[in-house]
């Protein structure tokens, strides 16, 4: 019995000691192929009042990006995402989703123990095996009552790092789902702001079409005045009537706009149509974008953007797939043993004469699989050839984003200055051109159309303001922060996607 001993401690020693070869490649990350010193800089603006973001700057993006509009309350909004969004929960539960499938690979690592106990009665046919011995050498066998309790064991070496590899992508596709999750965060992140946003625009516009009706009833007012004086006539009267009803006729879209913007915002945070009313129904100022903006150099895009990231964690799994393939052409080495207490007496079953075991090792080497594993090693290749090139189409495209946004940011900016120089002209143009008309020198239509192109110029100018600060959201989502402070880098305790303890 001793022997036996020794030489199972043999195999397994002999095993443990080869058991840190890992086949297939180890995974390497790749270069993002990013410059490392700053984006290039777009064609210089034209206006010198327009503010452009700036590489320079050392400091890297703020995470709390939204804070720099000096809005607190759409930073009491950026601050309910992460606990109250519907789709970051939803990823977060998958984190938990993928640290269980982790456990359930890393069990194969371990050895397999399981009890058993059986009692069972039973009666041996006499015309079975037992009817071709004569009867004079084994008399009848009367019913019998066996008792059995143990255990068995079984136990993978894991001698080429098959089970290690599984384990190692199991781990990338957890990354991969907490990389979701944060990319998950940012895109909400900057919906909120440009939901908030585009809300605020709305409202300004109500703003601007009430005043112009005040500015345009102050016209009807005059032409009824001077029709009275008998210096006009009755068509210019129902000209100004028209244009009054006119601007009130737009105020119903722009409060459209602004229930759907609020309903858009209560469903970001779990919350019922008009659940954000109180909170949103009074109109505020466009936040405005800061004077100056951080935005890093290219490089830290690689570790900043969850999309890049996950992209890598793709990558790796694939890659360690592979060497899964390939320890699969490899012998499979196996320990097994079984130990039983077995007695017809209940009284003698736990005595060491009842024990019986058996125990040792098996192997299995494949020789012919019908191309089934050249094939799966195969398509694990081709896997990794695709999420390498996800990888590097996920890094162009990161660059591609921050390239348009900074653009967009610019001529927006230009846009605005324009639209705020035209206000200035046509509101000078109204001004004079009532003062010609309450003199007689000159008609009404040009009176009318000098209101409407005021009109039509404040709404252009604010559609630019709401673009200016919008654009900004759209760099920020692009340069990918957002869940740095929100996230920690290893889940704490409280955390929801925490897997259970191994069993």
């Amino acid at each position: 019995m001793w022997m036996i001993k020794t030489r199972i401690v043999a195999v397994v020693v002999a095993a443990s000691s080869i058991a840190g070869c890992n086949v297939g490649p180890d995974f390497v990350p790749p270069a993002s192929g990013l410059p490392t010193t700053k984006f290039a800089s777009p064609a210089l603006a034209t206006s010198s009042k327009v503010a452009m973001p700036s590489s320079t700057i050392p400091k890297p993006p703020d995470p709390t990006w939204w804070k720099l509009f000096r809005d607190p309350v759409l930073t009491g909004l950026e601050q309910r995402v992460a606990d109250a969004n519907l789709d970051v929960r939803t990823a977060t539960v998958k984190i938990a989703e993928s640290r269980a499938e982790r456990g359930v690979t890393a069990a194969a690592e371990l050895p397999s123990v399981n009890g058993t106990g059986k009692y069972q009665r039973e009666l041996y046919s006499q015309n079975g095996i037992a009817s071709l011995v004569p009867s004079t050498f084994l008399p009848p066998i009367p019913p019998i009552n066996e008792y059995t309790t143990g255990f068995d064991a079984s136990w993978e070496l894991d001698l080429w790092g098959r089970v290690r590899r599984q384990i190692e992508a199991a781990d990338a596709q957890i990354e991969s789902s907490e990389d979701q999750r944060r990319q998950i965060l940012v895109s909400t992140l900057a919906e909120v702001a440009n939901d908030y946003i585009q809300l605020r625009g709305a409202q300004a516009l109500v703003n601007i079409a009430n005043e112009n009706v005040k500015t345009e009833q102050g016209l009807l007012e005059l032409t009824q005045t001077l029709q009275e004086k008998g210096l006009t006539t009755g068509l210019d009267v129902e000209n100004a009537k028209a244009q009054v009803e006119s601007v009130r006729a737009q105020i119903p879209g722009f409060e459209q706009q602004e229930a759907q913007q609020i309903n858009a915002l209560s469903l970001l945070l779990d919350l019922p149509p008009n659940g954000l009313r109180r909170e949103l129904a009074r109109a505020r100022a466009v936040p405005p974008t800061p004077a100056h903006v951080a935005i890093g150099i290219p490089f830290e895009l690689a570790r900043r953007r969850p999309d890049i990231r996950q992209a890598e964690d793709n990558l790796h799994a694939q890659t360690a797939d592979i060497g899964v393939a390939v320890a699969n052409f490899y012998p499979t080495v196996q320990l097994t043993g079984t130990a039983v207490l077995d007695s017809l007496t209940f009284n003698k079953l736990f005595m060491a004469s009842s024990l019986q075991y058996a125990a040792g090792p098996s192997i299995t080497l494949p020789i012919f699989e019908g191309g089934r594993l050249t094939s799966t090693l195969e398509f694990s290749k081709a896997s990794q050839q695709e999420a390498a090139i996800g990888y590097r189409k996920a890094v162009l495209q990161a660059w591609h984003d921050i390239a348009n946004a900074l653009v967009s940011y610019r001529t927006d900016q230009e846009r605005r200055d324009r639209y705020a120089s035209e206000v200035d002209h046509s509101q000078k143009a109204l001004d004079l051109a009532r003062a010609r008309y309450n003199d007689g020198v000159a008609d009404f239509t040009t009176v009318l159309t000098s209101a409407q192109t005021v009109l039509q110029a404040q709404q252009l100018f604010m559609q630019a303001t709401v673009s200016v600060s919008a654009d900004l959201v759209q760099l920020y989502k692009a340069l990918g922060g957002g869940w740095e402070s929100t996230f920690p880098a290893k889940p704490d305790s409280t955390d929801i996607a925490q897997s259970s303890p191994p069993k």
